[in-house]
């Protein structure tokens, strides 16, 4: 599974856990399977909901990991097979559909306009952001790259390890490599001794975090706010510049075939969100 899926799995249970001992006084050190019933179980998702104010998403994502829990535990000890039926039959709470957040093309082209091009950050935002919506990449996807990623060489692709360490190769548009090829060159990262450095990094000479890339997207949105308003509406993550490239290329007639190879989804059912 992907880092941050195993992750989120690793928070699910440091929270059990600690609903275990705050809420219902259970010393986790005396904390047994037999004691994972349905009812705790429920108790504890409607805890993270009403105390934590968790979405009905991040809900149905803590159940999932503790059913996967319960599956592994079922073929070590059967004795648990009843109440493992009971707490995978707890339903999953339906979560509000949300509109997807996009930026319009004409959005996308004052944003990326923003960089001042004059500092070595600008040059190295601008290769950044135009790289997260040429390829329409996850944040996670952007700060894993290395220069190793990058074929330097027509035709120009790079290549995007995603969810579940699956690898997808994406072409890149010549327009585009441009500002990446002339900030990789300012940074000594054309050298093949570079292979394995990252990509896009700090002043501290470390990858970018997806904090990092978050904070850089959010100083420039609000820079093209500013600039033009109604052309950047509210709540615009870095998931919406891939939001964003898949409307884009949608829009252009691009067959959701091709779109759902670009993003990495799965299957096209997930692309399909994009023109329901």
């Amino acid at each position: 599974m992907s880092k941050n899926s195993i992750i989120a799995y690793r928070d699910t249970f440091v929270l059990l856990l600690r609903y275990c001992k705050d809420v219902k006084g259970i010393n986790i050190r005396k904390l047994t399977i037999n004691m994972l019933t349905c009812e705790l179980v429920v108790e504890f998702l409607n805890w993270i909901q009403m105390e934590r104010n968790c979405s009905a998403s991040t809900r149905n994502a803590r159940l999932a990991a503790i059913r996967a829990l319960i599956n592994y535990v079922e073929y070590a000890d059967p004795s648990i097979l009843a109440e493992g039926m009971r707490i995978s039959s707890i339903p999953l709470k339906k979560a509000e559909k949300k509109a997807i957040s996009y930026l319009s093309v004409e959005g996308i082209k004052l944003l990326l306009k923003q960089p001042n091009l004059r500092k070595r950050s600008g040059r190295r935002d601008l290769a950044l952001l135009s790289l997260m919506y040429d390829t329409g990449a996850r944040v996670q996807e952007i700060a894993d790259l290395t220069v190793g990623s990058v074929r330097k060489s027509s035709p120009y692709t790079i290549r995007i390890i995603g969810k579940g360490n699956k690898t997808r190769i994406v072409p890149l548009l010549e327009k585009q490599t441009k500002h990446l090829f002339r900030y990789m060159q300012e940074e000594g990262l054309i050298s093949s001794n570079n292979e394995n450095a990252p990509l896009f990094s700090n002043k501290s000479n470390g990858k970018l975090t997806r904090s990092g890339i978050s904070y850089i997207l959010s100083k420039y949105i609000n820079k093209a706010r500013d600039e033009c308003p109604h052309l950047i509406p509210e709540n615009i993550s870095c998931h919406s510049l891939r939001h964003s490239k898949a409307m884009h290329m949608l829009q252009a007639d691009v067959p959701l075939v091709y779109i759902r190879d670009i993003l990495g989804h799965e299957s096209v059912v997930t692309t399909e969100i994009y023109a329901s």
